[in-house]
């Protein structure tokens, strides 16, 4: 039963969290296009990693944004406290989440990969 109680927890947080930050937080280094890509809750709600996804070319405006984030962390508790009907609003650490990174450098390294076999095979 905690199980069930904490995935929903975890999806009603990010979504909360993203329309937090989006609607709410003025911040002007708050630049770039972000995703809330997952909220881990601890059993005793008392701590939450959020990961955030940001999507940006420049690497200076992927951590200004994720600073703006990692900064309104207390905002954003507050915030939740109003809104959510739960008895303890949990600490929020903010990380930023580089899987999307990872899965594009992956697909890169693909993409030469079939390039060279068909060069090879073009040549053979």
């Amino acid at each position: 039963m905690k199980e069930k109680r904490e995935k929903r927890l975890n999806s009603e947080f990010k979504k909360e969290i993203y329309e937090i930050l989006t609607t709410k937080l003025k911040d002007a280094r708050l630049t770039e296009m972000f995703t809330i890509t997952s909220v881990e809750v601890t059993q005793d709600l008392k701590q939450a990693k959020v990961y955030v996804s940001i999507f940006s070319g420049s690497e200076q405006a992927k951590k200004d944004t994720f600073e703006a984030i990692k900064s309104a962390a207390g905002f954003v508790r507050r915030e939740l406290s109003s809104s959510m009907h739960i008895r303890t609003v949990p600490e929020f650490t903010f990380m930023l989440d580089k899987q999307a990174e990872y899965g594009e450098k992956i697909d890169k390294l693909l993409d030469e990969i079939k390039k060279k076999e068909k060069e090879n095979d073009e040549n053979a």
